[in-house]
């Protein structure tokens, strides 16, 4: 029989279409444990590749017949021998092009809605990551927030919209992914914003983004408002688009909230993350469609692959936004918190221009799920 690729973007059509998918997952139990494609019409084999390296006949009866099989490894290499063995056992499957590395860079651009001006806000979905990053279009101008490193996907999108990038921001000082808003900016000559509380260490120069701050993008009256919620760090700054939309960084998710500890902060930061969500937040109108940097899990994805929510029904549901005791709030966010992200002080460093490891440790760094929030 045969065996073909399936590239990260066919798996993400997948995905976000909630088609059937059976993964054949040949890294060790602990990494597919931690860390693994999700879909929600998706079922999966875990055996390691030396497991199978006496042949695959002990799996055959395990593996579905006249559906798709996607056999996944971390680098694509030992998922091509499991596949050419299950070729020769008489299977049709696939191989994930690039493995997991491949899959944790894949960005999904989403249309996420529209501007009062003929605009446009898309969504660039990390399905591999959890993260998302967005890019702002009006008047052949653009804005990029909270981009990933993978900085051409942002670049050749905004010259396929006849964009300029003027502007790049990171809505704080992230620990889980390595930013690209920095190069983006250089690339293009465009502003790179970041909180100077959250940029007292950094080695390069920016432009310092503060409260109530308001920066047009094209010729329309589309504005960013720079709304300044610290507590996930202590620089985090949301943004309200065009007074539809909150880009609410790491504080606010769609069914948890940030976690205060990534500096190794978090009794000092609890204070500030509740004045965030429960004061600060509850002044907004309850209209605003909350557009956070992660999600949590694949269910979060709407019909169209974009995750969001109004802010009033989120406000309504999420755990986090509706906890009366402060101490019950803090032990929330301090105790029993999910394990840190990988290398995450590594990341820090460099998303402070402080280190600048080649690109295969940068990818290195990034393996692994996102871990920003608590719920």
């Amino acid at each position: 029989m045969s065996y073909n690729p399936m590239t990260a973007k066919e798996v993400a059509k997948k995905v976000i279409d909630k088609e059937f998918l059976f993964i054949l997952d040949v890294r060790n139990q602990n990494d597919f444990s931690n860390w693994k494609i999700e879909g929600e019409n998706f079922e999966y084999l875990n055996v390691p590749y030396f497991d199978l390296l006496d042949g695959v006949e002990g799996i055959l009866e395990k593996l579905p017949e006249n559906k798709d099989v996607l056999v996944v490894c971390a680098k694509e290499g030992s998922s091509v021998m499991v596949a050419d063995m299950l070729s020769d056992a008489g299977r049709n499957v696939f191989y994930l092009e690039g493995g997991m590395k491949a899959w944790s860079e894949h960005l999904e651009p989403v249309k996420a809605g529209d501007l009062h001006g003929g605009g446009e806000i898309y969504q660039f979905v990390r399905l591999g990551k959890g993260c998302l990053s967005y890019m702002i279009l009006s008047n052949g101008e653009a804005a990029v927030i909270d981009a990933t490193r993978m900085t051409d996907v942002f670049i050749e999108f905004a010259r396929q919209a006849g964009a300029e990038i003027k502007h790049v921001f990171d809505t704080h000082l992230h620990a889980d992914h390595i930013s690209g808003g920095r190069k983006i900016a250089e690339k293009t000559n465009a502003a790179y914003w970041l909180p100077p509380k959250d940029a007292e260490e950094a080695a390069f120069s920016y432009q310092a983004l503060e409260d109530g701050m308001k920066i047009k993008i094209g010729s329309t009256e589309m504005n960013i408002e720079a709304l300044y919620t610290p507590g996930h760090t202590i620089g985090s700054t949301s943004f309200i688009i065009d007074g539809m939309y909150l880009l609410s960084g790491d504080i606010l998710f769609i069914d948890s909230i940030g976690r205060p500890d990534l500096a190794g902060l978090a009794e000092d930061w609890v204070s500030d993350l509740r004045e965030s969500l429960y004061t600060r937040y509850r002044k907004l109108s309850e209209d605003l469609l909350v557009l956070p940097a992660h999600f949590m899990q694949i269910s979060e994805l709407k019909e169209d692959g974009s995750v969001g929510k109004r802010l009033g029904p989120l406000m309504e549901k999420n755990h986090g936004m509706n906890i009366g005791d402060e101490k019950e709030f803090r032990e929330l966010v301090t105790e029993n918190l999910p394990p840190q992200p990988n290398a995450y002080q590594e990341i820090r460093e460099m998303n402070m221009g402080r280190i600048s490891p080649d690109e295969e440790t940068q990818r290195e760094m990034e393996i692994g799920p996102n871990r920003c929030a608590v719920k």
